[in-house]
């Protein structure tokens, strides 16, 4: 077996500092210059050395995890505030007259909402199949950019064919960039310590939501008609150029994985880093075999436990479809024009405010399944009142506001249930976690229907729906623990081969 362990470390070209002995409870590692490194920054007897030595919550520690927040979350929640600017906008160059000017029915239209789903779903596994075999700086801020040249071309589309294939593409490219998020975050965080930071993401939503309507009335009104282009046709403009100069910057802000060489760690962090990540029953890309994409893919759909998150989260996702109608819920309740806008403030400020502290709670006490259940009761109890309380339109909105409070907050929690359930090997979390996040945003081309204006004021078939939804979506996640222990248990062959390797390697 050492003879194996050398060939490892043979096959790699660069060097790099090495652990030699480690002392984390005093927060010192003492390190050699030029010693050969294996395959990913480390040997397996230096990890095996940082395990042992590891110690959590030392001021080391407490350092890095500074460090890294600083690297990846600012960047990434900007970048995903434009992702959703850049997806949504399409409903704002509408608004500004973007379909009489290029000939869009109403169906066209609608189509067009759709396509970019039925892209972003087809995409999105792939996507992250790459993901975690290359640089997530080089990866991610890649995408961005070609979004942001996507959205550029948008601003020169002259017919319905036109901007169907651009927002097909706009799809395909940001297919990858969420999921992305939470596969890096969970190579970096303990299990404890991803909820609250992954719901930073989701108030990004939120945030995007408001971004957006300032963005597009300003540019709108201030640009329609210079240089004798549309107001709408600027708004693509702007934003995609945005996009592309943030895209340029995140290349030089974002971290890459724990076992890549960055000057803004020492390698007695990295060494942490690596090894509260192993610590924690997750893993790091430390293997020095990986499986291939195709045998990822398997591995995950033969895993059924991947279908009961699914399930829960495309039930939970069906019931967001409100969002893209609260203003025309509102007007229902009396409010008009503008002051419909202005109203929606509150119900979103609610939703942002617990996606503060519903995930921190769910950290702090290391628990994920009683946190979504409850979530999803608010929810519930709230669309029902929604559905039978039509003679007092205050109360309506109070539990409108409560409704997006308890669901919106549970779809992180859903996602980091499933990054930690189903966290080995990487390659299969990194699938498991695409092919979840993009079925359940699949949701949205089917349940924009649920909310037809002639429905208007009580929306029966909209209420009814959602309840439904976040009824099953209740049930099952209560159920989890008692379905998995039901449910057989199947691996592949190159699965169950890479746990015997990782076994032998773990004995010698």
């Amino acid at each position: 077996m050492e003879g194996t362990r050398k060939d490892v470390k043979d096959a790699t070209m660069p060097q790099v500092h090495k652990v030699t002995s480690t002392d984390f409870n005093e927060g010192e590692i003492v390190v050699e210059e030029g010693a050969p490194r294996g395959h990913y920054g480390f040997s397996g007897d230096e990890v095996e050395l940082a395990l042992r030595g590891y110690a959590p919550n030392t001021q080391l520690e407490k350092k890095m995890i500074r460090k890294v927040d600083l690297s990846l979350l600012p960047m990434l929640w900007l970048m995903c505030v434009m992702a959703y600017v850049d997806r949504n906008n399409i409903g704002n160059a509408n608004a500004a007259g973007m379909s009489e000017d290029i000939g869009l029915s109403d169906n066209q239209y609608a189509f067009l909402i759709s396509i970019f789903f039925i892209a972003y779903l087809v995409w999105e596994v792939p996507s992250n199949m790459i993901l975690a075999r290359v640089r997530p700086s080089w990866y991610l801020s890649g995408l961005m950019i070609t979004w942001g040249a996507v959205c550029c071309a948008m601003s020169k589309v002259k017919n319905s064919r036109d901007i169907l294939v651009c927002r097909f593409f706009l799809g395909m490219i940001e297919a990858g960039f969420f999921p992305g998020v939470l596969y890096i975050m969970s190579c970096w965080y303990k299990r404890n310590e991803i909820g609250k930071r992954f719901s930073l993401f989701y108030t990004a939503i939120c945030f995007s939501g408001a971004a957006a309507g300032l963005i597009a009335g300003a540019v709108i009104s201030g640009l329609e008609g210079h240089g004798g282009i549309a107001g709408w046709r600027w708004l693509f403009l702007i934003e995609g150029l945005v996009t592309i100069g943030i895209g340029i910057l995140a290349k030089f802000v974002l971290l890459d994985y724990p076992h890549i060489p960055s000057k803004r760690l020492t390698p007695e962090e990295r060494a942490i880093s690596i090894a509260r990540i192993m610590h924690d029953k997750q893993e790091t890309e430390i293997r020095t075999r990986k499986l291939n994409p195709w045998q990822s893919f398997k591995a995950a759909i033969v895993d059924l436990r991947m279908y009961v998150f699914i399930a829960v989260y495309v039930c939970q996702n069906s019931a967001t479809s409100v969002s893209y109608f609260i203003p025309t819920v509102l007007k229902s309740m009396g409010y008009t024009g503008t002051s419909a806008q202005w109203m929606t403030v509150p119900i979103w400020a609610t939703g942002t405010a617990v996606l503060l502290l519903l995930p921190q709670s769910s950290d702090r006490f290391k628990e994920r399944r009683w946190h979504i259940v409850g979530g999803l009761s608010v929810a519930w109890i709230s669309a029902v009142v929604g559905l039978t309380c039509t003679s007092n339109d205050k109360v309506r909105y109070a539990f409108m506001c409560l409704y997006i409070g308890g669901l919106y907050p549970t779809a992180p929690l859903i996602l980091s249930w499933v990054s930690e359930t189903l966290s080995l090997p990487a390659e299969k979390r990194a699938v498991c976690i695409a092919i979840t996040n993009s079925i359940g945003s699949a949701s949205a081309i089917y349940a924009s229907y649920f909310w037809p204006s002639s429905d208007a004021p009580r929306y029966k078939t909209g209420f009814a729906c959602v309840i439904s939804f976040i009824g099953v979506s209740l049930i099952l996640a209560a159920s989890v623990p008692l379905i998995f222990r039901v449910l057989p248990k199947f691996t592949t062959k190159a699965e169950r081969e890479l746990e015997i390797e990782e076994e032998v390697q773990a004995r010698s």
